[in-house]
């Protein structure tokens, strides 16, 4: 009995080893990769007017996925020559004459840099004249999981290199 039970088990083995059926439908398709952007705005000057007052205004175009996110970084300094410190904004820095804020909003079209504190800008014009920013459009589902106030890391996860960001020098 156990030779003949162990003989269907090994027929049985054989037979569902065999067997094959259709093939499935196709799946639904994928991104073709990450499309992300990096750009820098180079030596840029915010302009003032009494609405909004001291602000960079940017279109964006192509515009960009409604799930898209913009991540703004300052040129606050350099360690030497080919070391930039980059500032992830919003970002409020305290200076002697008080406080000065860096903030932006973006919509799928554009973006505004705003530069707002409590003490009248027009005092430190070396916060408001030929600033340096990069500008980072990230895929929605990809910024989730990015620490993104590490500019190296957000470089790195998206595999970009200095040379291939765009300068648009003003």
């Amino acid at each position: 009995m156990k030779k003949l039970i162990t003989l269907l088990a090994v027929i049985g083995m054989f037979a569902f080893q065999g067997c094959t059926g259709p093939e499935g439908p196709p799946g639904p398709p994928g991104q073709d990769g990450l499309i992300a952007e990096v750009f820098e705005l180079k030596n840029i000057n915010f302009s003032y007017n009494a609405t909004d007052g001291y602000n960079i205004y940017q279109k964006l175009t192509p515009a960009i996925y409604d799930s898209d996110v913009i991540l703004i970084y300052r040129l606050s300094g350099t360690i030497n020559s080919s070391t930039p410190i980059w500032q992830l904004i919003p970002r409020t820095l305290y200076v002697p004459q008080g406080e000065l804020d860096y903030d932006f909003d973006f919509s799928k079209e554009d973006f505004t840099i705003f530069a707002g504190g409590t003490y009248n800008l027009s005092l430190t014009p070396q916060y408001l004249n030929n600033q340096t920013f990069r500008i980072v459009i990230l895929p929605g589902s990809f910024s989730s999981t990015l620490n993104v106030s590490n500019y190296a890391e957000v470089m790195s996860a998206l595999n970009f290199k200095e040379n291939d960001i765009q300068k648009i020098n003003f």
